[in-house]
């Protein structure tokens, strides 16, 4: 069974770890291996200041004590723009298929909503069939096309931008 919790400063090394291992995963990520810092201490700390705060939040998928994906919402504390999170998902390839991609989102709104947020949006490369079913699954709508804003794999990729508006 893979539960969705909230992240805790206690999961900073393991985070860490996954986050690496999604960069050699993964070719729809915005890092390449190497690229992120993966260090502890420096994940520690984010997550503490994400805690401290109320405007952001990463909810872990665990599965038999091993952080199997994660979806992170980073809100913004503008004025005008306060009532939106930027969100970005990512679960290991063994992992995806299995339902952990609608829970997080699940959770996440859940969380959005008692914050009393109104837009979640995300990028996503156009390729990225199964994401973009998932995020459709889950009510996020197109609203546009991003030419050419990545390099990956010797060529240029484009991105849709996808929002859902909350009630």
């Amino acid at each position: 069974m893979v539960l969705i919790r909230p992240i805790q400063v206690a999961d900073a090394a393991a985070f860490a770890a996954l986050l690496e291992q999604l960069d050699h995963e993964s070719r729809f990520l915005m890092f390449e291996p190497g690229e992120r810092n993966t260090s502890a201490t420096h994940w520690q700390s984010l997550i503490e200041a994400m805690l401290a705060g109320d405007e952001s939040t990463i909810f872990v998928a665990e599965h038999e004590g091993e952080l199997v994906g994660f979806l992170r919402a980073r809100g913004e504390t503008l004025h005008r723009v306060r009532h939106t999170a930027l969100i970005g998902l990512a679960i290991r390839q063994s992992y995806v298929g299995q339902g952990m991609g609608t829970r997080l989102f699940a959770a996440v709104e859940e969380w959005a909503r008692t914050r009393n947020l109104h837009r979640l949006h995300l990028t996503v490369m156009t390729h990225n069939h199964r994401a973009v079913a998932l995020y459709q699954k889950m009510g996020f709508v197109i609203e546009g096309l991003h030419k050419a804003t990545m390099w990956v794999d010797g060529q240029y990729v484009d991105e849709f931008t996808m929002a859902k508006l909350l009630d």
